[in-house]
């Protein structure tokens, strides 16, 4: 199995070690290709990166938002004839709305005409929930991992949120050893609000960079808890090599963001690869269950609730 960028023999890089990567790979020059032939190289980077991972024979599992890089992930292991599971999770309780990511991922299972034993998934009650956010707190707690040490962490809410999609996965999960993850796209090919407002590949370069601290440390952190490795093919170093170097246009326009890779996930996804950005904790509707969980016990805040665990 391929070792991660993130990794060196198997344990976590450091933060400097991390931007030193980032910056060897990148390269100033930008390329003068057309659209067709960027979306064709993305293509078969994407492709590579992930046949890289799956040589082993392993089954694999697969953070399934039915966004996307999830699909598009889903899509290419299974025209790589991949052993896999895309694991779909959300939140809804009483009269609420249904979440959203499983509504998306039901549609694109369908398309891709996944098994049963391809793609599952579980929609979460308020004490079903409630469990797994406990845990994940208590894992990102920790003070080997410090991700929620600071009381004026405004990312805490974020992390509990997303590292509980990651857990609730995971708690459906046949406990695959290793488990696809789309992140490094939205910093690859312009996905953020924040690249509408500069955009620009020295946003998407420093968007890798802070990376490290914002997502790579959380679901390292839950990784290592829960006992299964990341994959991770838009981290893939040729596949940022050559994404740094695509003009931004292609990336963010009048039309969207992450264009280019919409095109070239397009052959596979169709019109599915036309899917807007929602983050995990929100697509899941497992904000909405911290939110909830918060106010059942009597807190004004979701920190509040979560600095009291």
């Amino acid at each position: 199995m391929i070792q991660e960028l993130f990794e060196k023999k198997g344990i976590l890089v450091t933060n400097s070690e991390w931007n030193r990567l980032i910056d060897s790979i990148r390269t100033i020059d930008e390329l003068k290709d057309n659209e067709e032939s960027f979306a064709f190289e993305i293509r078969r980077l994407i492709t590579e990166a992930i046949r890289s991972r799956i040589e082993s024979g392993e089954h694999i599992g697969i953070f399934f938002s039915g966004g996307l890089d999830s699909s598009y992930i889903a899509a290419l292991c299974k025209k790589l004839n991949a052993k896999f599971t895309c694991y779909t999770v959300g939140f809804q309780d009483g009269n609420m709305e249904g979440p959203e990511d499983v509504d998306y991922a039901k549609e694109v299972a369908k398309y891709l005409k996944l098994s049963d034993e391809e793609f599952k998934y579980k929609i979460f009650n308020t004490t079903e929930a409630e469990k797994i956010i406990i845990e994940t707190i208590n894992i990102l707690k920790q003070e080997k991992y410090g991700l929620l040490k600071s009381e004026g962490n405004i990312n805490a809410a974020v992390n509990v949120g997303v590292a509980s999609v990651e857990a609730a996965a995971y708690n459906i999960s046949k406990k695959e050893k290793f488990f696809f993850s789309g992140i490094g796209s939205e910093e690859l090919f312009a996905g953020y609000e924040r690249h509408k407002n500069n955009p620009t590949n020295q946003e998407c370069y420093e968007g890798l960079i802070k990376m490290y601290d914002r997502d790579i440390l959380r679901d390292s952190s839950m990784a290592a808890a829960l006992g299964f490795k990341f994959l991770t093919p838009f981290l893939d170093k040729e596949l940022i090599a050559y994404a740094l170097k695509i003009p931004i246009q292609f990336k963010i326009n009048k039309d969207g963001s992450k264009m280019i890779l919409r095109k070239a996930a397009f052959q596979e996804l169709s019109k599915y690869s036309e899917r807007p950005k929602k983050a995990a904790q929100y697509g899941s509707s497992f904000d909405k269950a911290i939110a909830r969980i918060a106010k059942l016990k009597g807190y004004n805040t979701k920190l509040e609730y979560i600095q009291s665990v």
